[in-house]
């Protein structure tokens, strides 16, 4: 009787201090607002879902047509690029899907500015691999590199608060 208490005061602490715990601990602890949001997370998730789906079909199906009318020359970047392209756009959606997921399972609060900052180094690096040079103005490209530059030096700043903070709380 008493272990049951405990872990029943165990479950309400995490769910007011936003601990790591599963959302069906945590639903009837829950406010209206964080119901709704967690609604709207399972929704975005299930669309995401079948966007990665729908564009891993595509890839796939893409692919089958190159080898089957024999076009896969590997001389040819353009194929390369559209195929990378393809690849890097599957990755791009994964990865929103997982901070989405990494919100639903409570692992974090919102979802993190950090994992946004890597979302956009992934579509630049998306990007750089479908651009075409001979088409694309030299300042287009100096504001991509520059972006590249800046979302890196902040991506490494949060890592090294992320790092200090670590630090400092196991001491």
């Amino acid at each position: 009787m008493q272990r049951q208490q405990d872990n029943q005061v165990t479950v309400k602490i995490s769910a007011r201090t936003k601990k790591p715990e599963g959302t069906k601990e945590c639903w009837a602890l829950m406010t209206v607002y964080e119901r709704f949001e967690q609604m709207v997370l399972v929704i975005l998730s299930f669309i995401i879902s079948l966007v990665v789906l729908v564009a891993l079909l595509q890839l796939l199906v893409n692919i089958y047509s190159i080898l089957i009318a024999g076009v896969l020359n590997p001389m040819d970047y353009k194929i390369f690029q559209v195929i990378f392209g393809m690849i890097m756009t599957l990755l791009i959606a994964m990865e929103f899907k997982h901070s989405i997921i990494k919100v639903m399972e409570r692992q974090s609060h919102i979802v993190q500015v950090k994992s946004i900052i890597l979302l956009a180094l992934l579509a630049l690096a998306r990007k750089f691999i479908i651009i075409n040079l001979e088409e694309t103005e030299p300042f287009k490209l100096i504001a991509l590199s520059l972006s590249v530059l800046v979302l890196g030096a902040v991506y490494w700043l949060l890592s090294q608060r992320e790092n200090a903070e670590n630090l400092f709380n196991q001491e």
